[in-house]
């Protein structure tokens, strides 16, 4: 388990790398937003009990994304489930998921949502500006050329999730989650 573990943070490293000057991507943004997602789900710990028998990411209001990730996902498995996409409308469908991905056109929407979701043990993430200051857990964001990520770790715990040490390591911004007291 630690070995797999250790493999799916070089390659979480190595999506955050800088490509080299001169050279020509090799994957467009929503091919690397596509594999941040994959891999989040390697390194993220649900509450016992989230039940289903597919591992399933829902896209609201991003379809360039959700053709990206329906693309990477052919025979992937996550922690023993086969990984589905699910194209989503409304947030109370995503209380089925275990990770949902946001358009920026949904900002208009997203207090409602985040508030369907609060404490539902569903990951949320999002390229919109400011999502994890408004109670999104994981945002995507520009360094540079490189896309990389942004983590609140308040309402990740708020929703019972655990985000490993590894996943951390490489944020940009780790916001402080709530202390036990």
């Amino acid at each position: 388990m630690i070995h797999v573990r250790a493999i799916a943070a070089v390659v979480l490293l190595s999506i955050c790398a800088p490509i080299p000057a001169g050279a020509q991507p090799v994957a467009s943004e929503n091919e690397l937003k596509a594999a941040y997602l994959v891999n989040f789900a390697r390194f993220v710990g649900w509450p016992a009990g989230v039940g289903g028998d597919e591992f399933t990411i829902c896209v609201l209001e991003a379809e360039p994304l959700a053709a990206a990730v329906q693309a990477s996902l052919k025979g992937l498995v996550v922690q023993n489930l086969p990984v589905a996409l699910r194209r989503i409308v409304l947030a109370e469908e995503a209380r089925a998921c275990r990770m949902l991905f946001i358009g920026a056109s949904a900002a208009p929407r997203l207090p409602a949502i985040l508030t369907e979701l609060a404490a539902a043990p569903v990951l949320t993430v999002s390229d919109m500006p400011q999502f994890v200051g408004r109670g999104g857990m994981i945002q995507f964001v520009h360094e540079g050329e490189r896309v990389r990520f942004a983590v609140d770790l308040a309402p990740a715990q708020l929703a019972g999730l655990m985000l490993s040490a590894n996943l951390l390591r490489v944020a940009t911004v780790v916001r402080p989650g709530v202390r036990a007291q």
